[in-house]
C-alpha cells in the first residue's frame, strides 16, 4: 500500500474536531474522504461492509446508540447507510460533554426524501462539515510551493520559485485530475480514470440520486455543454440552446435544470458566486454563477479529450486549465479562511478569481496559460479593477497576481503584480 500523503484537509479536520463534537466530511466520490478520516479516527465502523450491512440495519432499529460504542474519535464511514446514526450522534455529542468524539463520511449520492425522514435535527452546533475536493498540485506534490497564497495576503514582498514544468505536462495535469488513486499511477492508467468517473456519472449516479433523471444520453449531453460552458456565466437557457444546436434531443429549462442541481448535489459541478465589492461608480455588477467542474478531468472527459487534444486546442485548454486553478485557488483558500468568488460587471470588466479572507482582505488574480502578451492583458484587467474598487470603503487588494500554466519563474514585477506559477503555488 502506498504510504499516505498529508491533506490540507487533514489540518481542518483536525481543527474541527478540536472545536466541535462531531464532523461530517463531504464531497465528491473517489476524493478521498474514508483514507483522510482514517488518520484521525481511533475506532472505525464500515457501515457497508459485506457481510454485516444488514445486522448493522437492524441494531440500529432497535438501538443505534450501540453502533457509537468505540474509542474517540469514532468513524462512521457510509454512515447513510443508517440515517437513525446522525440523531443518535447528536445525542451522543449533546450528552458527551467533550469535542472530537465522532467522524461522519458517506457516499456523495444525497438521501433521499424516506431516508431523510429518519432524521429530525440538523446537528447545527454539533456537527461541523469538511468539504473535501480532489487533490491540488500541491497535495500530490506537483507544485513546489514556493508562493505561499498566505504570505502574500500577510505581507508585501518579492517572491521566488521556479516554474520547470512544460505545457505538455500541464495538459496531463488536467485531464488526469486530483483524484488520489491516479496520482501514483502510470500515465495511461491515470488518464482512464477520469473516464471511469465520468461513465459512473453518467450510468448510476445521477439516477441513484434521482430515479426521474436516468436517462444516460441526457446526462451526457448536459456534461458535454456544461464543459463548453467552464468560466462563462452561462444561464440555463444558453446551456438549453447549445444542447438543442449541437443535438436532435430537445431538453426544457426545467429539465436542464434539474440536471444541473443533481450534479451540484453528488459535488460533480461546483459553481463560482459572484463578488460584490464596493465600487466608486454606479456601474452594474453581474451576480450570476460561473460555471465549473469539481475536477478539471471531468471536463475533459466529458468532451473525450486528451493531453494531446488540449495542445492542439488552446482555447479549450485555457478554458480547462481554468478549472483546475480554480479547483487549486479553493483548496488553498478555505485553509486559510478564504473563500473564491468571479468579478463581472456591465462594462464586460472581468476578473477570474477573487480570494477573500473573513476578515475583510482579498486579492485579485487572473489565469493565463502563459506568454508575455497574455500576461500583460491580465496586468491590465487586474489594475482597471483595482481602480473601480472604492477604498474609503473597503480595503485595497492585499495583492494582485497573474497566475501561470508556464513560465519560468514566480516573480513580482516593478508594478508590484505577482506573476505566478500555479506549480509553484500553495495555500
Amino acid at each position: 500500500m502506498a504510504a499516505y500523503k498529508p491533506r490540507i484537509a487533514d489540518l481542518i479536520l483536525s481543527e474541527k474536531l478540536e472545536g466541535m463534537g462531531a464532523t461530517l466530511i463531504e464531497g465528491m466520490k473517489w476524493c478521498g474522504k474514508t483514507t483522510t478520516a482514517e488518520q484521525k479516527a481511533k475506532s472505525v465502523i464500515y457501515l457497508d461492509e459485506p457481510g454485516k450491512k444488514q445486522q448493522y440495519l437492524n441494531i440500529a432499529a432497535l438501538n443505534p446508540q450501540k453502533l457509537l460504542i468505540g474509542k474517540y474519535p469514532r468513524l462512521l464511514d457510509e454512515w447513510q447507510i443508517v440515517p437513525e446514526l446522525w440523531d443518535a450522534v447528536r445525542f451522543a455529542v449533546d450528552h458527551g460533554d467533550q469535542d472530537g468524539m465522532f467522524i461522519l463520511t458517506g457516499s456523495a449520492v444525497p438521501l433521499t426524501d424516506k431516508e431523510k425522514q429518519k432524521i429530525s435535527h440538523s446537528g447545527t452546533g454539533r456537527i461541523a462539515r469538511v468539504k473535501m475536493r480532489t487533490m491540488s498540485l500541491w497535495e500530490s506534490q506537483e507544485s513546489s510551493g514556493e508562493v505561499s497564497l498566505k504570505e502574500l495576503f500577510s505581507k508585501e514582498s518579492d517572491i521566488n520559485g521556479i516554474g520547470e514544468i512544460d505545457l505538455e505536462t500541464i495538459a496531463y495535469y488536467v485531464c488526469r485530475g486530483g483524484w488520489p488513486k491516479s496520482i501514483s499511477q502510470r500515465p495511461q492508467i491515470a488518464l482512464g480514470r477520469a473516464f471511469d468517473y465520468y461513465d459512473a456519472i453518467v450510468n448510476s449516479d445521477i439516477s441513484r440520486t434521482d430515479n426521474t433523471l436516468g436517462n444516460p444520453d441526457r446526462v451526457r449531453l448536459i456534461l458535454r455543454s456544461y464543459a463548453r460552458h467552464q468560466g462563462a456565466q452561462a444561464s440555463i437557457v444558453s446551456i438549453r440552446d447549445d444542447i438543442k444546436s449541437n443535438d436532435i434531443m430537445a431538453m426544457d429549462e426545467r429539465t436542464v435544470a434539474a440536471y444541473i442541481e443533481t450534479l451540484r448535489k453528488i459535488f460533480v459541478v461546483e459553481d463560482m458566486p459572484s463578488w460584490n465589492p464596493n465600487l466608486r461608480s454606479k456601474i452594474a455588477i453581474r451576480t450570476s454563477d460561473t460555471r465549473y467542474f469539481s475536477d478539471p478531468s471531468i471536463a475533459s472527459a466529458s468532451l473525450g479529450l486528451g493531453p494531446a487534444d488540449l495542445i492542439n486546442d488552446l482555447e479549450t485548454f485555457g478554458l480547462l486549465f481554468e478549472t483546475m486553478c480554480i479547483r487549486d485557488l479553493r483548496v488553498y483558500a478555505e485553509a486559510i479562511g478564504g473563500a473564491v468568488y468571479h468579478y463581472r460587471d456591465s462594462s464586460g470588466l472581468e476578473c477570474d478569481a477573487v480570494i477573500h479572507l473573513r476578515n475583510g482582505n482579498y486579492g485579485l488574480i487572473e489565469i493565463k496559460l502563459g506568454g508575455d502578451k497574455a500576461i500583460e492583458n491580465g496586468v491590465k484587467t487586474l489594475d482597471a479593477l483595482a481602480k473601480k474598487i472604492d477604498t474609503t470603503r473597503m480595503k485595497a487588494p492585499s495583492f494582485k497576481m497573474v497566475l501561470t500554466a508556464v513560465g519560468p519563474y514566480a516573480y513580482r514585477r516593478p508594478d508590484g503584480t505577482y506573476v505566478v506559477p500555479i506549480t509553484t503555488l500553495k495555500d
